[in-house]
């Protein structure tokens, strides 16, 4: 029987929207939706140029149904004080569905 993740992290989940700028463009902000507990795990890292590196993560989290704003999708990005993981990819965590896995980055400037 495979381990309960230990939702030990809180994470803020954040969406980015979008306003016009009046010249053509847009300028784009974070805005809070909510807290989540997560288990968060470092997998791969590399460097992605410029001093940067870019660090993958799998972030386990209650399941929340498809539409809700709780149910955290690849365009958003969840804070953890001055870091930001910025979610490439969400899946069920298991058969039953209690759980959701986010496939996070985070770049690190060295």
């Amino acid at each position: 029987m495979k381990q309960r993740p230990k939702l030990s992290r809180q994470l803020l989940l954040e969406d980015p929207q979008r306003t016009s700028d009046g010249a053509g463009g847009y300028t784009e902000t974070w805005v809070a939706l909510g807290t989540v507990w997560a288990d968060v795990n470092p997998l791969a890292g590399r460097m992605a140029g410029d001093g940067l590196s870019l660090q993958k993560y799998r972030i386990t989290l209650r399941a929340a149904p498809e539409g809700f704003a709780s149910r955290p999708r690849p365009d958003q990005r969840f804070r953890d004080g001055s870091r930001v993981f910025r979610i490439d990819a969400v899946t069920e965590a298991d058969p039953d569905g209690r759980y959701l896995t986010c496939f996070a980055a985070e770049e690190v400037s060295g």
